[in-house]
Protein backbone atom coordinates (compact mmCIF):
# COMPACT_ATOMS: atom_id res chain seq x y z
CA UNK A 1 0.00 0.00 0.00
CA UNK A 2 1.00 3.33 -0.56
CA UNK A 3 1.08 5.30 2.85
CA UNK A 4 3.02 9.10 1.17
CA UNK A 5 1.28 12.01 1.84
CA UNK A 6 -1.89 13.51 -0.31
CA UNK A 7 -0.70 16.21 -2.50
CA UNK A 8 -3.71 17.38 -4.17
CA UNK A 9 -2.10 18.71 -7.41
CA UNK A 10 -5.40 20.45 -8.86
CA UNK A 11 -8.01 21.38 -5.58
CA UNK A 12 -11.39 21.78 -5.50
CA UNK A 13 -11.59 25.56 -4.38
CA UNK A 14 -15.33 26.27 -2.86
CA UNK A 15 -15.05 29.92 -3.39
CA UNK A 16 -13.64 31.71 -5.90
CA UNK A 17 -11.04 34.14 -5.42
CA UNK A 18 -13.41 37.03 -5.89
CA UNK A 19 -15.77 35.87 -3.20
CA UNK A 20 -12.37 35.03 -1.34
CA UNK A 21 -12.12 38.61 -1.45
CA UNK A 22 -15.30 39.80 -0.61
CA UNK A 23 -15.24 37.75 2.65
CA UNK A 24 -11.86 39.04 3.29
CA UNK A 25 -13.27 42.80 2.90
CA UNK A 26 -16.12 41.79 5.21
CA UNK A 27 -14.17 40.63 7.82
CA UNK A 28 -12.08 43.80 7.67
CA UNK A 29 -15.33 45.54 7.74
CA UNK A 30 -16.02 43.58 11.15
CA UNK A 31 -12.65 44.42 12.90
CA UNK A 32 -12.64 48.35 11.77
CA UNK A 33 -16.47 49.65 11.98
CA UNK A 34 -17.98 46.95 14.56
CA UNK A 35 -15.11 45.61 16.86
CA UNK A 36 -14.67 42.60 18.99
CA UNK A 37 -14.20 42.07 22.23
CA UNK A 38 -11.53 40.92 24.11
CA UNK A 39 -11.60 39.76 27.70
CA UNK A 40 -7.82 40.34 27.95
CA UNK A 41 -6.33 44.11 29.44
CA UNK A 42 -2.94 43.13 28.02
CA UNK A 43 -4.56 42.24 24.25
CA UNK A 44 -6.34 45.10 24.51
CA UNK A 45 -3.05 47.70 25.21
CA UNK A 46 -0.65 45.97 22.89
CA UNK A 47 -3.41 46.27 19.90
CA UNK A 48 -4.14 50.08 21.18
CA UNK A 49 -0.78 50.87 20.94
CA UNK A 50 -0.43 49.54 17.81
CA UNK A 51 -3.01 51.80 16.41
CA UNK A 52 -6.10 50.39 16.71
CA UNK A 53 -9.66 52.13 18.98
CA UNK A 54 -10.42 50.88 22.05
CA UNK A 55 -14.56 52.17 23.20
CA UNK A 56 -16.51 50.31 26.31
CA UNK A 57 -13.32 49.34 28.05
CA UNK A 58 -12.56 46.47 25.60
CA UNK A 59 -14.36 46.73 21.97
CA UNK A 60 -11.09 46.66 20.17
CA UNK A 61 -11.49 48.26 16.27
CA UNK A 62 -8.38 47.06 14.48
CA UNK A 63 -7.79 49.16 10.93
CA UNK A 64 -6.71 47.13 8.40
CA UNK A 65 -3.43 48.29 7.96
CA UNK A 66 -2.67 46.36 11.02
CA UNK A 67 -4.06 43.23 9.50
CA UNK A 68 -1.60 43.71 5.87
CA UNK A 69 1.50 44.19 8.18
CA UNK A 70 0.73 40.64 9.99
CA UNK A 71 0.18 38.67 6.83
CA UNK A 72 4.07 40.24 5.54
CA UNK A 73 5.71 38.70 8.67
CA UNK A 74 3.48 35.95 9.77
CA UNK A 75 5.18 32.30 8.31
CA UNK A 76 3.60 30.98 5.30
CA UNK A 77 5.40 27.60 5.62
CA UNK A 78 5.11 25.75 9.11
CA UNK A 79 6.92 21.97 9.10
CA UNK A 80 6.03 19.71 12.26
CA UNK A 81 8.44 16.91 13.11
CA UNK A 82 8.21 13.60 15.07
CA UNK A 83 10.26 12.81 18.25
CA UNK A 84 13.25 11.56 16.49
CA UNK A 85 13.68 14.98 13.92
CA UNK A 86 12.14 14.01 10.86
CA UNK A 87 10.16 16.49 8.79
CA UNK A 88 6.58 14.84 9.05
CA UNK A 89 4.33 17.39 8.09
CA UNK A 90 5.25 20.16 5.81
CA UNK A 91 2.20 22.61 6.27
CA UNK A 92 2.12 23.98 2.59
CA UNK A 93 0.25 24.11 -0.74
CA UNK A 94 -2.07 21.38 -0.71
CA UNK A 95 -0.55 18.68 1.13
CA UNK A 96 -2.95 16.98 3.71
CA UNK A 97 -2.16 15.00 6.75
CA UNK A 98 -5.37 13.26 9.12
CA UNK A 99 -5.28 12.35 13.09
CA UNK A 100 -7.99 11.97 15.61
CA UNK A 101 -9.66 15.19 17.52
CA UNK A 102 -9.67 15.70 21.01
CA UNK A 103 -11.73 15.55 24.21
CA UNK A 104 -14.66 13.51 23.91
CA UNK A 105 -17.10 13.15 26.44
CA UNK A 106 -17.32 9.29 26.06
CA UNK A 107 -15.88 6.33 24.37
CA UNK A 108 -17.64 3.45 22.59
CA UNK A 109 -15.63 0.39 23.77
CA UNK A 110 -14.32 -1.80 20.99
CA UNK A 111 -15.00 -5.08 22.70
CA UNK A 112 -18.15 -4.69 24.43
CA UNK A 113 -20.21 -2.04 21.94
CA UNK A 114 -21.13 -0.13 25.17
CA UNK A 115 -20.34 3.80 25.37
CA UNK A 116 -19.31 4.37 28.65
CA UNK A 117 -16.71 7.13 30.32
CA UNK A 118 -12.92 6.81 29.05
CA UNK A 119 -10.11 6.99 31.02
CA UNK A 120 -6.54 7.90 31.04
CA UNK A 121 -5.84 4.57 29.59
CA UNK A 122 -8.11 4.84 26.46
CA UNK A 123 -5.86 8.03 25.69
CA UNK A 124 -2.77 5.80 25.94
CA UNK A 125 -4.25 2.60 24.06
CA UNK A 126 -5.26 4.92 21.56
CA UNK A 127 -1.80 6.57 20.97
CA UNK A 128 -0.61 3.45 20.52
CA UNK A 129 -3.25 2.73 17.96
CA UNK A 130 -2.24 6.36 16.13
CA UNK A 131 1.18 5.06 16.04
CA UNK A 132 0.52 2.37 14.60
CA UNK A 133 -1.68 3.11 11.51
CA UNK A 134 0.00 4.31 8.65
CA UNK A 135 -2.34 6.95 7.41
CA UNK A 136 -2.24 8.97 10.66
CA UNK A 137 -0.12 11.60 11.17
CA UNK A 138 -0.49 13.45 14.25
CA UNK A 139 -1.94 12.77 17.51
CA UNK A 140 -4.78 14.23 19.64
CA UNK A 141 -5.88 13.38 22.75
CA UNK A 142 -9.64 11.63 21.37
CA UNK A 143 -11.21 11.37 24.62
CA UNK A 144 -11.74 13.84 28.42
CA UNK A 145 -10.27 11.38 30.62
CA UNK A 146 -12.70 10.38 34.12
CA UNK A 147 -10.41 8.70 36.31
CA UNK A 148 -7.92 11.50 37.07
CA UNK A 149 -8.65 15.35 38.41
CA UNK A 150 -10.58 17.00 36.16
CA UNK A 151 -8.58 20.28 36.13
CA UNK A 152 -5.53 18.34 35.14
CA UNK A 153 -6.46 15.95 33.12
CA UNK A 154 -5.16 17.99 29.89
CA UNK A 155 -1.30 17.28 31.21
CA UNK A 156 -2.28 13.66 31.82
CA UNK A 157 -3.40 13.35 28.08
CA UNK A 158 0.13 14.89 26.71
CA UNK A 159 1.96 12.86 29.29
CA UNK A 160 0.29 9.72 27.66
CA UNK A 161 0.49 10.82 24.28
CA UNK A 162 4.20 11.62 24.20
CA UNK A 163 4.74 8.39 25.93
CA UNK A 164 3.06 6.44 23.34
CA UNK A 165 3.92 7.20 19.52
CA UNK A 166 7.08 9.30 17.69
CA UNK A 167 4.15 11.15 15.96
CA UNK A 168 3.14 14.94 16.34
CA UNK A 169 1.19 15.93 19.14
CA UNK A 170 -1.70 18.30 18.84
CA UNK A 171 -2.67 19.66 22.23
CA UNK A 172 -5.73 21.09 23.95
CA UNK A 173 -5.78 22.51 27.40
CA UNK A 174 -8.48 23.87 29.65
CA UNK A 175 -6.36 26.55 31.11
CA UNK A 176 -2.84 28.25 30.40
CA UNK A 177 -1.21 25.85 32.58
CA UNK A 178 -2.32 22.77 30.56
CA UNK A 179 -0.61 24.53 27.58
CA UNK A 180 3.07 25.66 29.99
CA UNK A 181 2.97 21.71 31.16
CA UNK A 182 2.07 20.76 26.87
CA UNK A 183 5.37 22.68 25.72
CA UNK A 184 7.66 21.63 29.04
CA UNK A 185 6.95 18.85 28.02
CA UNK A 186 8.60 18.93 24.50
CA UNK A 187 11.20 20.81 25.70
CA UNK A 188 12.32 18.09 28.27
CA UNK A 189 12.35 15.33 25.20
CA UNK A 190 14.25 18.12 22.82
CA UNK A 191 16.73 19.25 25.48
CA UNK A 192 15.01 22.66 25.46
CA UNK A 193 13.10 25.81 23.83
CA UNK A 194 15.85 26.20 20.96
CA UNK A 195 15.59 22.71 19.79
CA UNK A 196 11.64 22.87 19.97
CA UNK A 197 11.43 25.99 17.66
CA UNK A 198 13.82 24.60 15.21
CA UNK A 199 11.82 21.25 15.26
CA UNK A 200 8.48 21.26 16.93
CA UNK A 201 7.07 18.05 18.09
CA UNK A 202 4.06 20.07 19.20
CA UNK A 203 1.41 22.69 17.99
CA UNK A 204 -1.15 23.61 20.21
CA UNK A 205 -5.22 24.17 19.86
CA UNK A 206 -6.70 27.23 20.68
CA UNK A 207 -10.83 27.19 20.45
CA UNK A 208 -13.54 30.11 20.72
CA UNK A 209 -17.17 30.49 20.57
CA UNK A 210 -16.77 32.70 17.73
CA UNK A 211 -14.48 35.48 15.65
CA UNK A 212 -16.19 38.59 17.94
CA UNK A 213 -15.60 37.23 21.39
CA UNK A 214 -12.29 36.78 22.69
CA UNK A 215 -11.85 35.36 26.36
CA UNK A 216 -9.70 35.45 28.70
CA UNK A 217 -8.30 32.31 28.47
CA UNK A 218 -7.89 31.92 24.94
CA UNK A 219 -5.89 35.31 24.54
CA UNK A 220 -3.52 34.25 27.61
CA UNK A 221 -2.51 31.02 25.45
CA UNK A 222 -1.98 33.18 22.52
CA UNK A 223 0.53 35.51 23.41
CA UNK A 224 2.33 32.91 25.83
CA UNK A 225 2.59 30.67 22.11
CA UNK A 226 3.37 33.43 19.82
CA UNK A 227 5.81 34.55 22.71
CA UNK A 228 7.58 31.11 23.09
CA UNK A 229 7.31 31.04 18.84
CA UNK A 230 5.91 27.43 19.06
CA UNK A 231 2.84 26.59 16.56
CA UNK A 232 -0.82 27.33 17.19
CA UNK A 233 -4.22 27.51 15.67
CA UNK A 234 -6.33 30.15 16.83
CA UNK A 235 -9.92 28.94 15.63
CA UNK A 236 -12.99 30.92 16.57
CA UNK A 237 -15.80 27.81 15.92
CA UNK A 238 -18.75 29.90 16.08
CA UNK A 239 -22.47 27.72 15.62
CA UNK A 240 -24.10 29.14 12.71
CA UNK A 241 -27.88 30.36 13.90
CA UNK A 242 -26.57 30.71 17.56
CA UNK A 243 -23.14 32.44 17.96
CA UNK A 244 -22.61 33.54 14.53
CA UNK A 245 -25.57 34.33 11.44
CA UNK A 246 -26.74 31.35 9.68
CA UNK A 247 -25.75 31.52 6.30
CA UNK A 248 -22.77 30.62 5.25
CA UNK A 249 -20.98 34.58 4.11
CA UNK A 250 -22.09 35.52 7.16
CA UNK A 251 -20.66 32.74 9.77
CA UNK A 252 -17.32 32.53 7.92
CA UNK A 253 -16.81 36.33 7.71
CA UNK A 254 -17.34 36.44 11.02
CA UNK A 255 -15.32 34.05 12.41
CA UNK A 256 -12.57 34.97 9.84
CA UNK A 257 -12.32 38.52 11.79
CA UNK A 258 -11.75 36.40 14.76
CA UNK A 259 -8.80 34.55 12.67
CA UNK A 260 -7.53 37.93 11.94
CA UNK A 261 -7.54 39.57 15.00
CA UNK A 262 -5.44 36.53 16.51
CA UNK A 263 -3.02 36.78 13.43
CA UNK A 264 -2.21 40.69 14.43
CA UNK A 265 -1.85 39.64 18.02
CA UNK A 266 0.31 36.80 17.46
CA UNK A 267 2.62 39.06 15.20
CA UNK A 268 2.39 42.13 17.28
CA UNK A 269 3.77 40.06 20.23
CA UNK A 270 6.69 38.07 17.93
CA UNK A 271 6.98 38.61 14.31
CA UNK A 272 7.25 35.49 12.33
CA UNK A 273 4.99 33.35 15.42
CA UNK A 274 3.95 30.42 13.84
CA UNK A 275 0.19 30.79 13.31
CA UNK A 276 -2.33 28.08 12.04
CA UNK A 277 -5.64 29.64 10.82
CA UNK A 278 -8.78 27.81 10.61
CA UNK A 279 -10.03 25.98 7.87
CA UNK A 280 -13.11 24.64 9.23
CA UNK A 281 -16.30 26.32 9.04
CA UNK A 282 -18.37 26.94 12.46
CA UNK A 283 -20.69 23.49 13.56
CA UNK A 284 -24.23 24.54 12.06
CA UNK A 285 -26.50 24.08 14.27
CA UNK A 286 -29.13 21.78 13.39
CA UNK A 287 -32.72 23.69 13.65
CA UNK A 288 -34.73 20.40 13.99
CA UNK A 289 -32.77 18.74 17.31
CA UNK A 290 -30.53 21.57 17.98
CA UNK A 291 -27.39 19.83 17.81
CA UNK A 292 -24.60 20.84 16.65
CA UNK A 293 -23.32 18.98 13.66
CA UNK A 294 -19.93 17.96 12.33
CA UNK A 295 -20.51 15.90 8.92
CA UNK A 296 -22.46 18.86 7.51
CA UNK A 297 -21.72 19.36 3.69
CA UNK A 298 -21.31 23.26 4.30
CA UNK A 299 -18.16 22.72 4.11
CA UNK A 300 -14.70 23.66 2.37
CA UNK A 301 -15.48 27.75 2.56
CA UNK A 302 -12.74 28.19 5.11
CA UNK A 303 -10.37 26.12 3.29
CA UNK A 304 -10.75 27.91 0.16
CA UNK A 305 -10.19 31.15 2.75
CA UNK A 306 -6.63 29.84 3.76
CA UNK A 307 -5.24 28.93 0.63
CA UNK A 308 -6.32 32.36 -0.75
CA UNK A 309 -4.48 33.69 1.95
CA UNK A 310 -1.65 31.26 1.14
CA UNK A 311 -1.60 30.62 5.27
CA UNK A 312 -1.39 26.59 7.12
CA UNK A 313 -4.75 25.58 8.27
CA UNK A 314 -6.25 23.39 10.67
CA UNK A 315 -9.60 21.53 9.58
CA UNK A 316 -12.35 19.31 10.23
CA UNK A 317 -13.66 15.91 8.89
CA UNK A 318 -13.58 12.18 8.94
CA UNK A 319 -16.66 12.41 11.98
CA UNK A 320 -20.25 11.52 11.93
CA UNK A 321 -23.47 12.12 13.51
CA UNK A 322 -24.33 8.76 13.98
CA UNK A 323 -24.12 6.86 17.03
CA UNK A 324 -22.78 3.29 16.82
CA UNK A 325 -20.08 2.67 13.79
CA UNK A 326 -22.24 1.89 11.47
CA UNK A 327 -23.02 2.97 7.66
CA UNK A 328 -23.93 5.99 8.38
CA UNK A 329 -21.02 6.17 10.45
CA UNK A 330 -18.14 4.96 7.58
CA UNK A 331 -20.23 7.02 4.90
CA UNK A 332 -20.15 10.00 6.49
CA UNK A 333 -16.46 9.72 7.21
CA UNK A 334 -15.63 8.88 3.76
CA UNK A 335 -17.85 12.21 2.52
CA UNK A 336 -15.79 14.59 4.45
CA UNK A 337 -12.66 13.13 4.11
CA UNK A 338 -13.07 13.35 0.77
CA UNK A 339 -14.14 16.51 0.51
CA UNK A 340 -11.81 18.35 3.04
CA UNK A 341 -9.02 16.55 0.63
CA UNK A 342 -10.29 18.06 -2.46
CA UNK A 343 -10.18 21.39 -0.29
CA UNK A 344 -6.70 20.62 0.35
CA UNK A 345 -6.54 21.08 4.09
CA UNK A 346 -3.38 20.76 6.16
CA UNK A 347 -4.45 19.34 9.16
CA UNK A 348 -7.49 17.31 9.29
CA UNK A 349 -8.45 15.79 12.01
CA UNK A 350 -11.54 14.50 14.09
CA UNK A 351 -11.03 11.38 12.81
CA UNK A 352 -13.07 8.38 14.90
CA UNK A 353 -15.65 11.10 16.39
CA UNK A 354 -19.29 9.89 16.86
CA UNK A 355 -22.24 11.42 18.09
CA UNK A 356 -21.70 14.88 17.00
CA UNK A 357 -17.85 15.15 18.61
CA UNK A 358 -19.31 13.66 22.02
CA UNK A 359 -18.51 9.68 21.76
CA UNK A 360 -14.81 8.16 20.42
CA UNK A 361 -14.41 4.81 18.86
CA UNK A 362 -10.65 3.34 17.92
CA UNK A 363 -13.10 1.20 15.90
CA UNK A 364 -14.27 3.88 13.54
CA UNK A 365 -10.80 5.45 13.27
CA UNK A 366 -9.37 2.22 11.91
CA UNK A 367 -12.04 2.58 9.43
CA UNK A 368 -11.12 5.99 8.68
CA UNK A 369 -7.72 4.88 8.47
CA UNK A 370 -8.83 2.65 5.38
CA UNK A 371 -10.77 5.21 4.65
CA UNK A 372 -7.62 8.02 4.51
CA UNK A 373 -5.78 5.24 2.67
CA UNK A 374 -7.91 4.76 -0.80
CA UNK A 375 -7.87 8.43 -1.19
CA UNK A 376 -4.61 8.19 -1.30
CA UNK A 377 -4.90 5.90 -4.07
CA UNK A 378 -7.27 8.25 -5.81
CA UNK A 379 -4.80 11.01 -5.43
CA UNK A 380 -1.76 9.19 -6.45
CA UNK A 381 0.09 10.36 -9.83
CA UNK A 382 -0.34 7.98 -12.62
CA UNK A 383 2.72 7.11 -14.67
CA UNK A 384 2.00 7.54 -18.79
CA UNK A 385 5.09 6.36 -20.29
CA UNK A 386 5.78 3.64 -22.75
CA UNK A 387 5.86 1.47 -19.94
CA UNK A 388 2.57 1.54 -18.81
CA UNK A 389 0.80 1.80 -22.31
CA UNK A 390 2.42 -1.37 -23.21
CA UNK A 391 1.63 -1.04 -27.08
CA UNK A 392 4.13 -3.97 -27.66
CA UNK A 393 2.39 -5.95 -25.06
CA UNK A 394 -1.17 -5.33 -26.60
CA UNK A 395 0.25 -6.38 -30.26
CA UNK A 396 2.09 -9.28 -29.07
CA UNK A 397 -0.77 -10.95 -26.45
CA UNK A 398 -3.09 -10.21 -29.78
CA UNK A 399 -6.79 -9.58 -29.09
CA UNK A 400 -7.79 -13.32 -28.33
CA UNK A 401 -4.57 -13.78 -25.65
CA UNK A 402 -4.39 -13.10 -21.88
CA UNK A 403 -2.09 -10.21 -20.36
CA UNK A 404 -2.32 -12.94 -16.72
CA UNK A 405 0.88 -14.71 -17.04
CA UNK A 406 2.78 -11.62 -18.14
CA UNK A 407 5.95 -10.22 -17.48
CA UNK A 408 4.29 -7.06 -17.46
CA UNK A 409 1.59 -7.97 -15.43
CA UNK A 410 4.17 -9.12 -12.78
CA UNK A 411 5.72 -6.14 -12.89
CA UNK A 412 2.79 -3.72 -11.47
CA UNK A 413 0.30 -5.88 -10.04
CA UNK A 414 1.46 -4.45 -6.75
CA UNK A 415 0.70 -0.70 -7.95
CA UNK A 416 -2.49 -1.32 -7.88
CA UNK A 417 -4.91 -0.36 -4.22
CA UNK A 418 -5.29 -3.23 -2.17
CA UNK A 419 -7.48 -3.14 0.87
CA UNK A 420 -6.28 -4.67 4.06
CA UNK A 421 -9.76 -4.14 6.00
CA UNK A 422 -12.36 -3.57 3.57
CA UNK A 423 -13.84 -6.71 2.08
CA UNK A 424 -12.79 -8.11 -1.66
CA UNK A 425 -13.27 -11.45 -1.72
CA UNK A 426 -15.67 -14.38 -2.55
CA UNK A 427 -18.84 -15.02 -0.92
CA UNK A 428 -17.83 -18.18 0.34
CA UNK A 429 -14.16 -16.93 1.33
CA UNK A 430 -16.27 -13.84 3.54
CA UNK A 431 -18.45 -17.10 5.04
CA UNK A 432 -14.98 -19.22 5.16
CA UNK A 433 -13.52 -16.19 7.42
CA UNK A 434 -16.27 -16.20 10.04
CA UNK A 435 -18.86 -13.34 7.84
CA UNK A 436 -17.91 -10.69 9.57
CA UNK A 437 -19.21 -7.48 9.53
CA UNK A 438 -16.80 -3.83 8.89
CA UNK A 439 -17.11 -2.76 12.36
CA UNK A 440 -16.27 -6.43 13.56
CA UNK A 441 -13.16 -6.87 11.09
CA UNK A 442 -12.26 -2.95 12.78
CA UNK A 443 -12.66 -3.88 15.95
CA UNK A 444 -10.51 -7.15 15.63
CA UNK A 445 -7.58 -4.83 14.15
CA UNK A 446 -7.81 -2.42 16.83
CA UNK A 447 -7.26 -5.26 19.41
CA UNK A 448 -4.55 -6.96 17.52
CA UNK A 449 -2.58 -3.67 17.72
CA UNK A 450 -3.51 -3.35 21.25
CA UNK A 451 -1.91 -7.11 22.00
CA UNK A 452 1.23 -6.92 19.49
CA UNK A 453 2.25 -3.39 18.70
CA UNK A 454 4.94 -1.49 20.99
CA UNK A 455 5.44 1.98 20.15
CA UNK A 456 9.48 3.32 20.39
CA UNK A 457 9.74 4.57 23.70
CA UNK A 458 11.23 7.45 25.66
CA UNK A 459 14.17 7.13 27.31
CA UNK A 460 13.87 6.50 30.91
CA UNK A 461 15.20 9.76 31.88
CA UNK A 462 12.79 11.98 29.75
CA UNK A 463 9.98 9.87 30.90
CA UNK A 464 10.57 10.77 34.61
CA UNK A 465 10.72 14.24 33.61
CA UNK A 466 7.27 14.39 32.02
CA UNK A 467 6.27 12.51 35.23
CA UNK A 468 7.10 15.17 37.47
CA UNK A 469 5.57 18.13 35.40
CA UNK A 470 2.32 15.52 35.74
CA UNK A 471 3.38 15.71 39.61
CA UNK A 472 4.10 19.16 40.26
CA UNK A 473 0.67 19.99 38.39
CA UNK A 474 -1.19 17.52 41.02
CA UNK A 475 0.47 19.51 43.93
CA UNK A 476 0.00 23.01 42.67
CA UNK A 477 -2.95 24.33 44.76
Amino acid sequence: MNHENIYVRVPYMRLSEGQCQQIHEASLEILERIGVCLQLQEAVDMLEKAGAKVKDGNIVQIPPKLVEKAFQTASKQIVLYDRNGKPSMPLEKHRCFYGPGSDCLNILDHRTRVRRDPVVNDVADGTRICDALPNIDFLMSMVLPKDVDQAMADTYQIEAMFSNSIKPVLAVSYELSGIINAVDMAKAILGGLGPLRQKPILACYINLVSGSFHNRESLKKLLYLSGEGIPFFYIPASTPGATSPITVAGSVALDNAGVLLGLVLSQLNREGAPYIISGMEGSPLDMRTMVSTYAYPERGFFEAMSHYYKMPMFALSGASESKLVDQQAAAEAALTLMADTFGGGHLIHDLGYLESGNTFSFTQLVICDQIVNWIKAFFRETEVSKETLALDLIEQVGPKGSYLSTDHTLRHYKEQWYPDLFERGSFNHWVQKGSKNLEERAAARVEKILQEHHPEPLPEDVRMRLRNIVKRTEVTP
